[in-house]
C-alpha cells in the first residue's frame, strides 16, 4: 500500500475516518472525499491524529455529480468507495435520496473507476442478506431488501458485479457485518446504551433486543478493506467482513452497562421499531472465504472493543444524545 494513490469516498464518515487513518500509516497518497456542505465539516476526520490528517489530501464534492467524481478518480490507483447514505430508519422516509446517492453515486463511481483503469473496493452491508435463512450466513445466502438502504446497497452491488462482468473492472466487494466502535453515529444502537448508561438512566430504551448481530470492531473493518485491496486476483469476488460470532442486542446492552458499573432496567422504547416485516432478526458472518483468500482476520473481542468505545465517548460526551432516557 505505500505509495499507492488512494481516494476514500465517506472520508468522514465513521469507517472511513478509520480507514483514511489507517491508509496514511501504511504509507499511502490519500485522497479523502468529504460529502460537500455549507459548513464545510470534516465530520468524524476531525477525530483523526493532526499528523494522520495533515498527510492526505480533503477534498469536498457530492458523489451525485459525475463530472466531479471523474476527476477526483482520474489519477488514483485505488478506490474505496463508502460513500453512502446509512440510516435505515431516513431510508423509509426519503427512499429516493437514498437511490441518488447509494445507486447512482456508485454507477458514478464505476464510470471513472473504468476510465481511469483503478481498482475499486465496493463496500456493501450485511443488511441485504435480510434476516438470516441459516448461519452462518456465507456469500451464497440470498439477497433480501428488508428496507429501502438495503435494496439500494444491493442495486450497488450488482452494478458493481456488472462492471466487472461486462468491462473487465477490477472490483472486490466487501461486506461488512454490523461495526461499531469509536466516532460511530449516536443514532446507533451501542452509543444509544452508553450514553443513556453514562447519563444515569435506571431504564435503557431499545427498539428490540432479540436481533443478533455480528458486530465486528471498526479497525478490525478498515484491515479487512486494505486487505482485498492488497490481495491479488479476487477481482469480481463479494466477501463478509464479520467475526463469524453473533450477540443478541440485549445481551451487548447488558455488557455495556456490566463496563460502565451501573444497574439498570432494559425496556423497549415502541418508538423505536422498525416497521413491520422490516426488522432484521439474525445476522452472523461465514468469513471463511475471506480470511482464506488474503490472510485477514478479526483482532477485537466484543468486550475489549467495547471498553474502547465507551472510553471514547466517556472522553467526548458531546457526541452523545443530550436528552438520555432518565425514567
Amino acid at each position: 500500500m505505500k505509495g499507492e494513490r488512494v481516494l476514500v469516498t465517506g472520508a468522514g464518515g465513521f469507517i472511513g475516518s478509520h480507514l483514511v487513518e489507517a491508509l496514511v500509516a501504511k504509507g499511502a497518497q490519500v485522497r479523502a472525499l468529504l460529502h460537500y456542505g455549507s459548513e464545510g465539516g470534516l465530520g468524524n476526520a476531525r477525530f483523526i491524529p493532526e499528523r494522520a490528517a495533515a498527510a492526505a489530501e480533503w477534498v469536498h464534492g457530492d458523489l451525485t455529480d459525475s463530472e466531479f467524481v471523474a476527476t477526483i478518480v482520474a489519477d488514483r490507483s485505488i478506490v474505496f468507495h463508502l460513500g453512502a447514505l446509512i440510516a435505515i430508519p431516513y431510508s423509509y422516509k426519503a427512499p429516493r435520496s437514498f437511490v441518488d446517492v447509494n445507486v447512482s453515486g456508485t454507477l458514478n463511481i464505476l464510470e471513472a473507476v473504468r476510465h481511469a483503469g483503478a481498482k475499486l473496493v465496493q463496500t456493501s452491508t450485511s443488511e441485504v442478506y435480510g434476516s438470516a435463512l441459516y448461519v452462518p450466513m456465507d456469500e451464497k445466502h440470498p439477497l433480501r431488501a428488508q428496507s429501502p438502504y438495503a435494496a439500494t446497497k444491493i442495486a450497488a452491488d450488482k452494478l458493481a458485479e456488472s462492471y466487472h462482468a461486462a468491462f473487465g473492472v477490477d472490483v472486490v466487494t466487501v461486506r461488512p457485518f454490523n461495526t461499531y466502535g469509536p466516532r460511530q453515529s449516536a443514532r446507533a444502537v451501542i452509543p444509544t446504551v452508553i450514553g443513556q448508561a453514562l447519563g444515569g438512566a435506571n431504564k435503557i430504551m431499545l427498539g428490540a433486543t432479540e436481533p443478533v448481530r455480528d458486530m465486528t470492531f471498526v479497525t478490525d473493518t478498515a484491515a479487512g478493506m486494505i486487505a482485498a485491496a492488497e490481495t491479488p486476483d479476487i477481482a469480481g469476488g463479494v466477501y463478509n467482513l464479520g467475526t463469524g460470532a453473533g450477540e443478541s442486542i440485549g445481551s451487548i446492552a447488558r455488557k455495556i452497562l456490566d463496563l460502565i458499573n451501573i444497574d439498570a432496567e432494559i425496556v423497549i422504547d415502541p418508538t423505536r421499531l422498525r416497521p413491520a416485516g422490516s426488522e432484521v432478526d439474525r445476522l452472523i458472518s461465514d468469513n471463511s472465504a475471506f480470511r482464506h483468500r488474503t490472510g485477514w482476520a478479526p483482532k477485537y473481542d466484543l468486550v475489549d472493543g467495547l471498553a474502547e468505545t465507551i472510553a471514547f465517548f466517556r472522553a467526548h460526551p458531546g457526541l452523545l444524545p443530550t436528552q438520555g432516557y432518565v425514567l
